[in-house]
């Protein structure tokens, strides 16, 4: 990946010239924004500007570090609350600075908290075609290979989807591991014990070690219904954990997780967009 770094004293960003396709065509995406003033960000985000025309790109995505395995999306909305672990988080003005260069919201987000006691501890149907289990703890690297393959899979059709090295996404977990507690982390395995889904979820050790929240990571899954099986199992452990709160973390607007975060009565708190801007097209 071709990566550039642009900075001034007061404000900097990453330019990425490899990043994933926007409706069929390959686009540069802008990262790892800090803009400590208006004038300042205003002033380097046209300088990266000029680089990406300079390249010979049409469009432009941000902010996103290259894709979307790394850091993207604006905080657009918020209920003022503290960012929760590894939440994107941006200074008011820069999401501004962006929109005055002419970019647009391409895709739109959301986090909702649910409280944990209104989840029904009962357990649903049994499912049909595969297993929900824990993960043991054991292996973490063989766990983050498997992850990786299906993720590979699942994540593919996504708008912005780019696919990386399974060598980059293991390292980009390994820093995590010591976070993760084996009875939040889900799997769903077919009869041959293929693995079909799984789902990541951690403290909100932003909070501190004696957080009361747990974050619903992410989840994905090849068998209609698995994810719905994980996501109770989810709640029904951090329930039993002692833990009050679920955030059903960074969703897709038009996401079928979305609906299934409304109907277990998760009240969104944020909301992200991530930009677009696009020249003579």
């Amino acid at each position: 990946m071709t990566i550039e770094t642009l900075k001034t004293d007061s404000a900097s960003l990453t330019l990425h010239l490899n990043g994933p396709d926007w409706d069929g065509v390959r686009a540069a995406t802008l990262g790892n924004v800090s803009f400590k003033t208006p004038q300042a960000g205003t002033d380097l985000l046209q300088q990266a500007l000029a680089r990406v025309r300079d390249a010979g790109f049409d469009r432009v995505l941000g902010p996103m570090a290259g894709d979307t395995w790394h850091s993207y999306r604006f905080v657009s909305e918020t209920d003022g609350t503290p960012a929760f672990l590894m939440e994107p988080a941006n200074r008011p003005h820069e999401p501004l600075i962006f929109a005055a260069a002419g970019f647009q919201p391409v895709a739109r987000y959301f986090s909702a908290r649910m409280p944990l006691d209104i989840c029904d501890p009962a357990p649903l149907p049994a499912p049909a075609g595969f297993t929900v289990e824990a993960w043991a703890g054991d292996d973490p690297d063989a766990m983050l290979r498997e992850v990786f393959a299906l993720s590979s899979v699942t994540f593919a059709g996504n708008a912005f989807y780019a696919p990386i090295p399974e060598s980059a996404f293991v390292d980009m977990y390994k820093p995590v591991l010591p976070m993760l507690k084996p009875e939040l982390i889900f799997f769903a395995r077919r009869p041959d014990g293929a693995l079909a889904g799984f789902l990541f979820a951690i403290p909100n050790y932003a909070e501190g070690l004696d957080t009361k929240t747990v974050i619903l990571k992410t989840y994905a899954s090849l068998i209609p219904g698995a994810g719905r099986h994980m996501v109770h199992a989810c709640h029904v452990a951090a329930l039993a954990m002692g833990y009050k709160t679920m955030i059903h973390a960074l969703i897709h607007d038009d996401n079928r997780s979305a609906a299934r975060s409304r109907q277990e009565g998760g009240q969104v708190f944020r909301r992200y967009e991530l930009l677009g801007l696009k020249w003579d097209v």
